[in-house]
C-alpha cells in the first residue's frame, strides 16, 4: 500500500524513507482483537431480527416507529446495556452527555468529574457557559488523574464519600496531553464509587471509544455511556445524532429531559434515516478496525520522523485518536494544511487557526467529511497551546489515514526547511 501512495503522490525521499520503515514496523493489526467485536455486532442484528419494514420513515411525532425501536434495541445489545436512546435530535456527543448528566442530577445536585478536567466544550457546558449546569445550581468538583495517567481511585472514593449524585468519566484523551482510559478502567471507577456512594450514577463519555475494545464501559459496570452517532457507531454513514445507553432508569430520565416528562421514548421521528443508522452500525466494526490500522501507521511514521506520539505504534488503543507532539504553533498549522490536501471534500482549502465555541484558545482543524463533524472520517484538531499536540482522528480506510499522514509529514518537512 505505502509504495503505491508514495509513487502516486510524489512523496519526497525523506518522508518516503520514514514511511517504508513505519510500514515495516506495523503491518496488519492483530485480527484476533477485531473478530469478537465484529461477531458482537452481527449477533445483535441477528438476535434482534431487523426486517426490511423497519427501514420505513416516520414524521411528525414519530409514534410507532418500529425502525427506531429496532435500532435502539440492537444498539443496546452492542453496548451491553439494558436500553438505548438514540435520536437525530441530539446535535452532538456533547449534547447527549450534558442531557444525560442533567437528567440524573437532582436540583442543586453534585457532579464529580472523576478523570480530571473534561474536554473544553464539555467543561464549558457544565461550568462556564451561560445557563451551564453550575449556573443553574449544580455543585461541581474535579478529581485529578493519578500520576500513572489513569483514574485516581483512592481520591475518587474520598471525594464521592463526601456526597455525589453523578460521577462523570471521560474515556478519551479529550484533546489534552493525557492517555485514554480502557473500558475496564472505566468500570473500576464505577465499582469504586459504588462502595461509598451506591445511589450515584456513573456516566461515561464513550466518544471515540466505541467498538475499539472487546467490551464497552457498560459491560464493566458503568450505569450509562453517551456519545455521538457520527463517530465510531455511525460507520461513516449515519447523518447525525447522539445516544445514551445503559440502565433502564437512566434512559427514562434522559427521555423525560430530552422531550418532556410523561412522553418517554415513544416520540421522535426518524425522517427516513433509519436505513443509514442501521447500515452504519453494521459496518462500524470494519470501519473502526481500518481506522486503528491507519493510526498505527501514522504513529510509526511520525515517530520515525522524530516526533513524540501517543499511543506508541503497536500499543493497545482505547479510542480512535492519535496524539502527535509537534512542539510549536507553526508545525500545528503545517500539519493541518498537509492533512487537508488528502480530504475527499474541500481538499483545496487551507486551514487557519480561529476561535471555536467552548475553547479558550484558537484552534486549527482539518476536515473534509461527507458528514460535517463526523470524526470517524479523517480529521485533526489542534488547540494552539502548550505542549502543541495535534490530535489525528478517524479515517474510514487505512489507506486514507496513511495518505493524509504522508501529506501532513511532507508539509512538516517543508516547514522545517
Amino acid at each position: 500500500m505505502i509504495d503505491a501512495l508514495l509513487e502516486r503522490f510524489a512523496i519526497g525521499p525523506e518522508v518516503a524513507r520514514a514511511a517504508r520503515a513505519a510500514e515495516a514496523r506495523t503491518g496488519e493489526r492483530d485480527r484476533s482483537l477485531r473478530a469478537p467485536i465484529e461477531a458482537r455486532v452481527l449477533a445483535a442484528f441477528l438476535d434482534e431480527g431487523a426486517s426490511e419494514s423497519d427501514l420505513a420513515a416516520t414524521y411528525g411525532y414519530g409514534y410507532d416507529d418500529a425502525g427506531r425501536d429496532r435500532y435502539e434495541a440492537i444498539l443496546a445489545r452492542v453496548l451491553g446495556a439494558e436500553r438505548a436512546f438514540a435520536r437525530l435530535s441530539f446535535a452532538s456527543g456533547t449534547s447527549a452527555i450534558v442531557t444525560a448528566i442533567a437528567a440524573c442530577l437532582p436540583q442543586h445536585g453534585r457532579i464529580l468529574a472523576a478523570t480530571g478536567r473534561p474536554y473544553d466544550t464539555l467543561r464549558n457546558a457544565l461550568v462556564d457557559a451561560p445557563y451551564s449546569l453550575v449556573a443553574q445550581g449544580a455543585h461541581y468538583t474535579e478529581v485529578a488523574r493519578a500520576s500513572t495517567g489513569g483514574a485516581d481511585l483512592a481520591a475518587i472514593a474520598k471525594a464521592a464519600a463526601s456526597g455525589v449524585d453523578v460521577v462523570f468519566v471521560q474515556r478519551s484523551r479529550g484533546y489534552a496531553p493525557q492517555r485514554s482510559l480502557s473500558a475496564v478502567e472505566c468500570g473500576e471507577v464505577a465499582r469504586t464509587v459504588r462502595t461509598v456512594a451506591p445511589d450515584a450514577f456513573v456516566l461515561v463519555d464513550n466518544c471515540y471509544g466505541e467498538l475499539v475494545e472487546a467490551g464497552e464501559p457498560t459491560h464493566h459496570g458503568a450505569d450509562a455511556v453517551m456519545g455521538s452517532l457520527i463517530k465510531n457507531l455511525g460507520g461513516g454513514i449515519a447523518p447525525a445524532g447522539g445516544y445514551v445507553a445503559g440502565r433502564a432508569e437512566v434512559i427514562e430520565r434522559v427521555a423525560a429531559r430530552h422531550y418532556a416528562p410523561g412522553l418517554g421514548t415513544a416520540v421522535g421521528p426518524s425522517f427516513g434515516f433509519t436505513r443509514e443508522l442501521l447500515h452504519g452500525l453494521f459496518r462500524a466494526p470494519l470501519v473502526v478496525g481500518e481506522c486503528l490500522a491507519g493510526l498505527d501507521f501514522a504513529a510509526a511514521l511520525f515517530e520515525e520522523l522524530g516526533f513524540g506520539v501517543d499511543p506508541l505504534p503497536g500499543a493497545a488503543r482505547h479510542d480512535i485518536v492519535q496524539a502527535i507532539a509537534l512542539g510549536d504553533e507553526s508545525k500545528l498549522v503545517a500539519f493541518a494544511r498537509g492533512l487537508q490536501r488528502a480530504m475527499p471534500v474541500n481538499a483545496r482549502f487551507a486551514p487557519e487557526p480561529g476561535a471555536v465555541p467552548g475553547y479558550p484558545e484558537p484552534v486549527v482543524m482539518s476536515s473534509g467529511a461527507f458528514v460535517s463533524g463526523a470524526t470517524i472520517e479523517l480529521s485533526c484538531d489542534a488547540p494552539l497551546r502548550a505542549p502543541f499536540e495535534v490530535y489525528l482522528q478517524g479515517g474510514t480506510s487505512r489507506a486514507h489515514v496513511a495518505a493524509g499522514s504522508l501529506f501532513a509529514a511532507q508539509e512538516l518537512f517543508k516547514e522545517s526547511k
